[in-house]
């Protein structure tokens, strides 16, 4: 005689709440890890963007002897690309300085406490406002 077996094949309770327990531990880890990526990703594009925008500066001030009063003089948009950081140049009263400002304006870095904003100027000194220092807020 042949005997059957009667087991139900699946999970049971108890172990689907071990496998949500350890989702939930792995997610807690891992979610303030990718927030703080895309927040250094989204500065160091600011960074790039600031560079470049200094770069053209001097390139503009050879040709004109003066600096651009304006990103669109330069053929920058007043963003960087993700649209995370706002664009502006500030001149001196002589025409023959500026800093150009990146300063947090949405996603990600709408609230962010710790590179508020991003600046470089005519000496290439680089600056930052919040909470960490410019040297960390610039990557370097």
């Amino acid at each position: 005689m042949k005997r059957t077996s009667n087991t139900v094949l699946g999970f049971t309770l108890v172990e689907m709440m071990i496998t949500i327990a350890i989702l939930g531990i792995l997610a807690s880890i891992a979610y303030p890890s990718y927030s703080e990526y895309v927040r250094r990703a989204a500065r160091a594009e600011a960074a790039a963007t600031l560079l470049d925008a200094a770069n053209k500066q001097e390139q503009y001030f050879v040709d004109n002897r003066e600096y651009a009063s304006s990103l669109a003089a330069l053929g920058l948009p007043t963003t960087t690309e993700n649209d995370y950081f706002s664009l502006e140049i500030e001149l001196g009263n002589d025409l023959n300085t500026f800093v150009i400002r990146a300063s947090a304006s949405g996603g990600p870095l709408e609230d962010d406490t710790e590179c508020t904003t991003l600046t470089i100027n005519n000496l290439n000194i680089r600056g930052s406002t919040g909470s960490f220092a410019a040297d960390r807020c610039w990557g370097r």
